[in-house]
């Protein structure tokens, strides 16, 4: 599975921007998909998860996120979006969408796949 990663900006706190990872290679549906993000000097962090179909379909976020993001699926385009409102600038980080094949997990080792991160700034 191949994944990209694209809608990163620039964008004021307060502000909405919406992520896309489109998967290559093998059919989606059968994988669970989470973001996780890294900011300078940070280890990398969960953000939202989104489980196979056949385990429901269910999403998962983190109490820094929840209420705020919204992860989707859309099958027919092989493509999971993460639209995220009322951005903070502690939100600015690099987001990258990962895979893997089977049911959701907050823990990125459980991921095998990997896209190439999508730089998100929020200015105060």
């Amino acid at each position: 599975v191949q994944l990209q990663a694209s809608g990163g900006g620039l964008v004021q706190a307060g502000g909405s921007l919406r992520l896309s990872c489109t998967a290559s290679g093998r059919t989606f549906q059968s994988y669970a998909t989470g973001w996780f993000r890294q900011a300078p000097g940070k280890e990398r962090e969960f953000v939202a998860g989104i489980n196979v179909i056949w385990s429901g379909g269910s999403t998962y976020y983190p109490d820094s996120v929840k209420g705020r993001f919204t992860i989707s699926r859309d099958n027919a385009k092989n493509t999971v979006y993460l639209q995220m409102n009322s951005l903070k600038p502690e939100d600015t980080a690099v987001y990258y969408c990962a895979a893997r094949y089977g049911t959701y997990s907050d823990s990125l080792n459980a991921y095998d796949y990997w896209g190439q991160g999508t730089l998100v700034t929020v200015s105060s």
